[in-house]
């Protein structure tokens, strides 16, 4: 009985590992994934990136928008920015690392 329990357990947690609907935007029908960074001590300032942007970097863009909008909303109660390096930055001026656009800011508190 304790063995059936315990592999139900760790199958919902598997289950719970992969991403989420929550961290994907969907851009032309094509899913881009988002996550985003900060800082116990800080959490104003972020960095979050979108990919992949080698399939297209508007929707690798929206995918890191989106998650910097959450987080905004979820720690200040605003979804304010104010961009370090934002989505409106030219698309030859994009910092892409390992295949994802980087963005970066703080949230404006209300």
């Amino acid at each position: 009985m304790k063995t059936g329990w315990l592999c139900a357990s760790v199958l919902c947690l598997l289950a719970a590992c992969g991403q989420s609907d929550l961290d994907t935007v969907t851009f032309e029908g094509t899913r881009f994934g988002g996550d985003l960074r900060s800082e116990r001590g800080d959490r104003a300032a972020f960095v979050a990136q979108g990919g992949p942007a080698s399939v297209s970097l508007e929707g690798s863009k929206q995918a890191a928008a989106y998650q910097v909008v959450q987080h905004c909303i979820a720690y200040l109660g605003s979804s304010d920015v104010s961009w370090t390096n934002g989505p409106d930055v030219p698309d030859d001026q994009l910092l892409i690392e390992d295949d994802r656009v980087i963005l970066s800011g703080r949230c404006i508190e209300p």
